[in-house]
């Protein structure tokens, strides 16, 4: 245990601080870390190298290369840069390399060197060329901030939402500022730069002189400031070797140290761990590192050769040509355990469990010992924990085999912790493994979530180490295997020495139909490399026509497109094709892949008939479809044209079409209609009033409203109108002028052709009695009863019934004898019906 504890250094009284070797790097620099670019990403990221920059000792003819490797020093990508001078580098949180030029511009690069996009940062930049950069991260993204030429900033807070913001000048400032960074506070990115002894904090609106509480005197110049990994805290280290630390508002003093070193350090980076109250900051030059925080001591370490710094969530990185380390804040579980002559719960525990393999009776009395002061579960707890932040698995298991013994002794202790740190531990030594190159730590691996480290095992290419994590850890396919299946199937995609064929094979034998994969994904990205007839092969293994017909279409495949819409049955999407199609072919081409597909003309048809009549008959032209094609001329004649002679000649098409189809009767209707038309404009042009448009009986309904009886008479010569219409027509519309006069002239004119009783009824309809009974002695035999009841003369009803000696006359008056007054009537009627049934 006193060996464990070797490589603790004490800061202060209340804290130790551990520094070990992560990987053994083997990555063969051909140049100093300080002659080159560098930016390695957070949470055990990759790290990039820019060799041979554009210096002025330089070779201008000389091109930089720009190397990926990992955190372990594998090689992952390798290019020759060709763009323009390169100012500074950094990661997104997504491992996108961005590549701020001097002229504005970023670059991004992909993990493996491939080129993704380009974006400028303003034509201000462009013009006063770029100083300086950072690359930060905030809760909505990763950010680029830019120090022109012109010594104004210009910022944007999210790379993929670019929005740039000009922050406001810094008053009086004629040269770069000494050092500066970026603050995120209440949701805003802000800028802290630092002029001589004068602070300034930049924000969207105005700019604003800052002071730190507390700064000891004499204070010249700031030559380094630091944010910590959550931008909660800030370090200023001064031209007089004090390093002063507070919060980043600037408005709380935590501590300050005293260096006596006024030299400008090459890095300042935070030092501290999650919940932790202890500050420290770890500061480097060429060949030293110091650990400063609240104590009169710092810790100090000798560097044999160029390091550079990466700050991480509960700690530092720090990597140069042959080693990468990592130095953090010994966690409060590890140090209860293993510190020098600790009696804490967790250190009894592992003693105890020591003893119990060395089969000592030691290992009863420690054991004793904590459940007699009843700290079991407590010393369970601690191990678990302290396994958690153990880099060694060989000191991971130690604590793990004292967890697990100390459990058999309680009663209920819930498993779930020690389980799922078991599992936990797992997945990290696999990833921090040196082929992966990914040393996460516990804390690391919480904060970043398992999600978002597989994404990164995809990014990485390691898709078996990602699908072996999913099975391991039982994550829902969705989330998980067939996530991971898709990321590998659009690279295998990609793969362009293989056949097409072999690689749609391949990517159906391994996919199959697992749940949660789109091979409509697969084909875009196949056809995005420019492998066409690969994605169609893949499109046919996706069962969802709603996904294969949009990238059919956006490959230029519509006939497929249109097939696989009309095999769909979906009309959406059958039209939406359709839509295509016409923007896409000429008339002659659409048309006769219409024809080839039924189903889709009849479907374009029923479109055309509400949005394109014009293209309709085009359609009717070209399949000799005459019936339809008059129909369409009828329709037309009606929805389009205003003036008669148009309407007459769209009527004379239509006649045409018909006869051309053979039939005669909707021929000879349109012409008839063609005659109406013309005879109802001279009739408002010698009459007035409205005619066109008005039916055949309604013409000859107004013409006998009007009093023109003679041309009603013509007109229904003219056109054939049957006497029986003829006359119901003449009787309605003189009922309805009330002119009884004229009604009974017309009836006498001719012998009724529909009889009597109709005058019986609209007389009645009109509420005239008097004139109903007029008509009601000219009915014929048999309506005689009706009529007579029609104008209430019940008893001569019954007589004419009691003569006729019809039955179903007799019910029909009994049914009319209501009341005393027709009671002698209706005993008129029984005694018939005795008389008849007697007889």
């Amino acid at each position: 245990m006193d060996c464990y504890t070797a490589n603790w250094n004490p800061l202060g009284d209340s804290a130790f601080y551990r520094k070990y070797e992560l990987y053994s790097m083997d990555w063969d620099l051909k140049e100093e870390l300080r002659d080159c670019l560098v930016a390695a990403a957070p949470y055990g990221g990759p790290i990039a190298l820019l060799r041979n920059p554009w210096r002025k000792e330089k070779v201008a003819s000389i091109r930089p290369v720009l190397e990926i490797y990992s955190a372990s020093g594998l090689p992952l990508a390798s290019l020759l840069w060709k763009s323009g001078p390169v100012v500074s580098l950094g990661w997104s949180a997504e491992e996108e390399l961005l590549c701020v030029q001097e002229d504005g511009v970023v670059l991004v690069y992909g993990l493996h060197g491939d080129f993704r996009r380009h974006f400028s940062m303003g034509n201000e930049v462009l013009q006063n060329r770029v100083l300086d950069a950072r690359i930060f991260h905030t809760e909505f993204g990763s950010g680029v901030a830019i120090l022109t030429g012109a010594h104004r900033f210009t910022l944007s807070a999210n790379v993929g939402d670019l929005k740039l913001r000009r922050m406001p000048e810094v008053p009086g400032l004629q040269s770069a500022p000494s050092c500066w960074t970026t603050l995120c506070q209440d949701r805003v990115a802000h800028i802290l730069l630092a002029v001589g002894p004068d602070l300034y904090l930049l924000d969207h609106a105005a700019c604003s002189a800052v002071t730190p509480p507390g700064l000891a005197p004499g204070v010249s110049s700031f030559l380094q400031m630091a944010v910590s990994f959550t931008y909660r805290h800030l370090a200023l280290f001064t031209d007089t070797g004090y390093i002063w630390m507070g919060t980043a508002s600037l408005k709380e003093k935590l501590c300050e140290f005293n260096c006596n070193i006024r030299a400008p350090p090459k890095q300042m980076v935070w030092c501290s761990r999650p919940r932790s109250k202890e500050r420290a900051v770890v500061v480097a030059w060429e060949r030293r590192l110091m650990v400063v925080g609240d104590a009169p001591e710092s810790i100090q370490f000798v560097l044999d050769e160029d390091s550079y710094l990466v700050p991480e969530l509960d700690g530092v990185r720090i990597f140069s040509c042959s080693t990468h380390e990592f130095l953090h804040e010994v966690p409060v579980a590890s140090e209860e355990i293993f510190k020098i002559a600790s009696m804490a719960p967790g250190a009894l525990l592992l003693e105890a469990q020591k003893e119990y393999e060395k089969e000592s009776q030691k290992a009863d009395e420690y054991l004793r010992e904590i459940q007699e002061l009843g700290q079991l579960t407590q010393a369970v707890q601690q191990c678990i924990e302290a396994a958690g932040h153990e880099h060694r698995p060989d000191m991971q298991k130690s604590l793990l085999r004292a967890a697990s013994f100390g459990k058999c002794f309680l009663d209920r202790f819930p498993p779930d912790s020690f389980v799922r740190m078991c599992q936990d531990l797992r997945v990290l030594n696999a990833i921090r493994d040196y082929h992966i190159g990914i040393p996460l730590t516990y804390s690391q691996y919480k904060q970043l979530t398992i999600q978002v480290l597989l994404d990164r095992l995809v990014l990485r290419r390691l898709y078996p180490l990602a699908i072996q994590i999913c099975e391991y850890l039982r994550l829902p396919e969705v989330q998980g295997v067939s996530r991971i299946l898709a990321h590998w199937a659009c690279y295998k995609v990609q793969q362009k020495d293989v056949s097409d064929e072999d690689v749609a094979r391949a990517i159906n034998q391994k996919l199959g139909d697992t749940p949660g994969v789109s091979y409509s994904d697969i084909a875009a990205r196949a056809y995005g490399c420019g492998r066409t007839e690969l994605a169609i092969k893949l499109l046919e293994y996706e069962p969802r026509s709603g996904e294969q017909v949009p990238l059919l279409l956006k490959m230029k495949r519509s006939k497929l497109a249109l097939s696989k819409a009309i095999e769909s049955g979906d009309t959406d999407l059958v039209f939406t094709v359709l839509l295509h199609l016409k923007n896409e072919l000429n008339r002659g081409d659409f048309f006769m892949t219409l024809r080839n597909q039924p189903m889709a003309l009849s479907l374009y048809r029923q479109f055309c008939k509400h949005q394109e009549l014009e293209t309709l008959k085009d359609l009717y032209n070209q399949d000799d479809n005459h019936q339809e094609l008059g129909s369409f001329h009828i329709r037309a004649s009606y929805a389009a044209e205003e003036r008669i002679e148009g309407r007459v000649a769209a009527l004379q098409m239509a006649a045409d079409a018909f006869y051309k189809a053979k039939n005669e009767f909707a021929a000879k209707a349109t012409e008839d209609q063609m005659r109406l038309l013309r005879l109802q404009r001279r009739l408002e042009d010698e009459l007035g009033g409205h005619f066109v448009d008005l039916s055949l009986h309604d013409t000859v309904t107004t013409l006998v409203l009007g009093g023109h009886s003679k041309r009603a008479e013509q007109l229904a010569r003219d056109f054939r109108i049957p006497d029986k219409r003829l006359w119901w027509l003449k009787l309605t519309a003189l009922a309805d002028l009330e002119d009884w006069e004229e009604l009974e002239k017309f009836s006498k004119s001719k012998k009724s052709p529909i009889g009597y009783l109709p005058f019986v009824e609209i007389c009645m309809k009109q509420h005239n009695k008097y004139e109903a009974k007029k008509y009601a002695s000219r009915v014929g035999p048999e309506q005689k009863v009706k009529a007579l009841l029609l104008v209430g003369d019940v008893a001569q009803a019954a007589d004419v019934a009691i003569e006729h000696r019809n039955e179903a006359e007799l019910t029909l008056v009994l049914s009319h004898c209501t009341g005393t007054a027709d009671a002698a009537t209706a005993d008129k009627i029984q005694r018939a019906r005795a008389q008849a049934q007697k007889k």
